[in-house]
């Protein structure tokens, strides 16, 4: 099972998101997300979001809430436990990302974006900020999304 962050990062009710349009095989080519990746060897979930939002955003993130764990079982693709995180303090210049574009976008427009269908399940979640943690289960087939699981609960499929 692979280990993965993504972090939200807020500003003036807007999001930076990052369009993937940059790496080849991508598995989210042409879907609006945050910002993350892989964790690396004895890496906790909140270094690798640092990590990864610097490499990705120059970027270096003061202020964060780690907002859930997501597990994505696909028929595809490996299964992975994303660990999802918002922040709203930073500091350094925004620089260009290697995977992508990053823009800001208001959060009213968030949902008429290509996102992946889960991503507007755990996106809900934390613009709503109903839970101050949650457990999140996603199962797809293929791109489609079959089932998600929130605390153990069915709530779509």
């Amino acid at each position: 099972m692979r280990q993965t962050t993504l972090c939200y990062i807020e500003r003036n009710g807007q999001y930076l998101m990052l369009h993937r349009t940059k790496k080849e095989h991508d598995a989210s080519q042409g879907k609006w997300i945050g910002v993350g990746g892989k964790c690396e060897a004895d890496e906790s979930p909140d270094e690798c979001m640092m990590r990864e939002v610097s490499e990705e955003t120059g970027l270096t993130i003061t202020s964060w809430r780690y907002r859930g764990i997501v597990t994505f079982i696909s028929d595809i693709w490996p299964c992975e436990y994303m660990h999802l995180f918002t922040a709203d303090k930073w500091h350094g210049e925004l620089t260009d990302c290697n995977e992508g574009e990053l823009q800001w976008i208001d959060k009213a427009c968030i949902f008429d974006l290509p996102l992946w269908e889960g991503d507007r399940i755990f996106l809900r979640l934390i613009m709503d900020n109903a839970q101050p943690f949650f457990s999140l289960k996603l199962t797809y087939e293929g791109d489609d999304l079959k089932s998600a699981r929130l605390d153990g609960k069915e709530i779509y499929g």
